[in-house]
């Protein structure tokens, strides 16, 4: 099984390659194209991200790579990563519930924009603590309703996952790569996560 790494607004970092490695990624995609961007901040990436690039192009790029692959797939996504393979969870082509078989969200705060779609895939999402703009429980109780779909609200906030962001905690990241580890070899073994 292939395991690919979807970035967030702050594309294909350093730190994104070590996380891609630690949890045996294939491929890691980006919203720039593998180009590396060197971001200041959050701000300056999510500002670029929505003027140059946007969910909708994002989720093209995803979709296009999902079906140039053959062999089955685990989909790993973080903030609008985790937004589009949520939005892909949905495409009712015949070639992507065919080729995914998992994916694993971290904090995927538009998500809430699209709580009405039925995965054609099994997705955990991996919701933070609390998020400025909408109730991360209520969101996360509507969701894990879904079939197919398993929603958690950890105790760290939005990009601890991500050395870059203002709200990485090294406890938070250990702890979920090595679960990561864990249901994506358990997601390969016997396709359950």
């Amino acid at each position: 099984m292939n395991n690919i790494v979807v970035a967030d607004v702050f594309g294909k970092t350093s730190a994104l390659v070590e996380l891609g490695s630690a949890i045996n990624a294939d491929v890691i995609v980006d919203p720039y194209n593998g180009r590396s961007m060197n971001f200041k901040d959050e701000t300056q990436a999510y500002n670029y991200f929505i003027e140059h690039v946007g969910l909708d192009k994002y989720l093209a790029t995803l979709s296009k790579i999902v079906k140039e692959y053959s062999d089955e797939c685990t989909l790993i996504g973080f903030s609008v990563g985790a937004s589009v393979i949520w939005q892909l969870s949905q495409m009712k082509s015949v070639k992507i519930p065919k080729v995914v078989k998992h994916a694993f969200c971290f904090y995927g705060s538009q998500i809430r924009h699209f709580s009405k779609l039925t995965p054609t895939f099994k997705v955990k999402l991996i919701f933070p603590k609390s998020e400025p703009h909408f109730d991360v429980s209520t969101l996360r109780y509507t969701l894990a309703k879904k079939q197919k779909v398993t929603a958690i609200q950890v105790d760290f906030l939005h990009g601890f996952m991500n050395t870059y962001s203002n709200n990485f905690n090294q406890i938070g990241y250990k702890e979920n790569i090595a679960l990561l580890q864990q249901d994506i070899n358990d997601a390969s073994n016997d396709g359950t996560a």
